[in-house]
């Protein structure tokens, strides 16, 4: 019978060059491939690649930028010696675990990807199969953290976490209660590695780079897809361009010569929700919708086909985690073990029935959240279904020609919505 468990355990190796060159016209970029020497508990020291790709089957590989600064038209892109991911050395990974695989690292990636945009503030992201799962910013890292696990403590398992500060005792403390992967982030204060050494196999990564994120914001990477006939689509990487309130467009617009306007301002705590929002977007599969409230996530739509059922999504996910939670904090075991317990007989349904009438009473927290779109409502049905949840805002990028109807649907709710759009979609497939 096939060992399932050691096939996760296995490091595969790969048969990738330690070189790769890639020419665009008469430009020639060089990339390296990173290995790792990492000690064994026997005393021997290993020199390792990738531990595999997306699945254990998979060879894969990590190569970092090494010469060459590609230049195309007006566009900056990342120069050779500033990688991050691409740079991990063995002395940054204080605590190796199982060394990192393709999901480790790609998810590492879309967290910086995010923390770039919030880098000045104690943040923390938290990945799955990469996409956040919850995303917080908060007055200290602990706060942050713990407001971003709490959000989704059911995907938080066996997560990737990335924050924008030093991990201090009482943020260690609170990750170390949690099955996590990676705890990635900038520095590591002292008697840290301790308390996280207490689960075995987490990897933590440190990387200073973290702390000049914001020097990414405006520089481009070449992305590359590679299809299934062995054909490449490439483009520019995204830019986020909502980073200020005055970058946020009125919604307004002009239909059948009747102009349509939002009626209702956002107030400052909406706005500051709404930059907060966009900047996790830009790490959200598309289609998504996402809700978020007082600088955390509430609920997370994610690689929806449709806006209106992305929207019902984030809402249902909203629901199913702020029961979770009450009953993690009420009874201190997860809301599903709890329905196991009535299941086997050994709980009245009584304490069931409570969660469940809380969350409706509470809207799963939604009501006063923050509504973001990555691209424009085709009609107002999806933006009727945060309507109905409570939100007091919403962030869309605009341009539908039925944009008049999502206006006319924060204008009659009561109370009014708030509506703001960006001018620039978010697309990230």
């Amino acid at each position: 019978m096939q060992n399932l468990k050691k096939m996760y355990t296995t490091i595969l190796g790969d048969h990738f060059p330690m070189e790769m060159t890639i020419s665009f016209g008469d430009q020639t970029l060089v990339f390296r491939k990173r290995t790792w020497k990492i000690s064994q508990d026997d005393g021997t020291v290993d020199e390792r690649g990738i531990r595999y790709g997306e699945n254990p089957d998979q060879e894969a590989a990590l190569y970092e930028l090494v010469n060459g600064n590609l230049v195309l038209g007006d566009c900056k892109f990342i120069a050779p010696g500033n990688g991050l991911v691409s740079r991990i050395t063995a002395e940054d990974m204080l605590q190796v675990g199982k060394h990192p695989g393709k999901i480790n690292l790609t998810d590492i990636d879309n967290g910086l990807n995010i923390i770039k945009y919030i880098v000045n503030r104690p943040a923390a992201v938290i990945l799955k199969h990469n996409n956040p799962c919850g995303a917080a910013m908060g007055d200290t890292l602990a706060q942050a953290y713990d407001k971003a696990n709490r959000a989704d403590r059911i995907a938080a398992f066996g997560g990737a976490v990335i924050v924008s500060k030093a991990v201090d005792k009482e943020t260690a403390g609170l990750m170390a209660r949690n099955y996590l992967e990676v705890v990635c982030a900038p520095e590591f204060e002292d008697g840290t590695l301790e308390i996280l050494a207490q689960r075995k196999n987490l990897r933590v990564i440190r990387m200073d780079g973290i702390n000049r994120l914001a020097d990414f914001e405006n520089y481009r990477f070449v992305d590359f897809k590679s299809l299934i006939d062995g054909g490449i689509i490439v483009q520019q990487s995204a830019v986020n361009s909502i980073r200020t309130a005055a970058d946020l467009k009125p919604a307004v617009t002009t239909y059948k010569e009747k102009e349509y306007k939002v009626e209702r301002e956002p107030t400052q705590r909406e706005i500051d929700d709404m930059m907060f929002g966009w900047a996790v977007e830009h790490g959200v599969t598309s289609n998504s919708v996402i809700y978020v409230k007082d600088g955390c996530t509430m609920g997370i739509g994610t690689g929806e086909q449709d806006r209106v059922g992305v929207a019902e999504i984030a809402v249902y996910k909203a629901y199913v985690k702020y029961r979770d939670i009450l009953c993690f904090d009420t009874h201190g075991i997860p809301y599903a073990d709890m329905v196991l317990q009535i299941d086997k007989g050994e709980r009245d349904m009584a304490d069931k029935e409570a969660i469940d009438a809380k969350a409706q009473e509470d809207k799963a927290g939604l009501p006063g959240s923050v509504m973001i779109s990555d691209a424009f409502f085709p009609f107002r049905d999806g933006a009727d279904v945060g309507i109905r949840q409570g939100v007091s805002a919403i962030l869309q990028a605009g341009g539908s020609a039925r944009d008049f109807e999502t206006i006319e649907a924060c204008n009659e709710a009561n109370p009014q919505v708030a509506m703001k759009y960006t001018g620039q979609r978010s697309f990230k497939h």
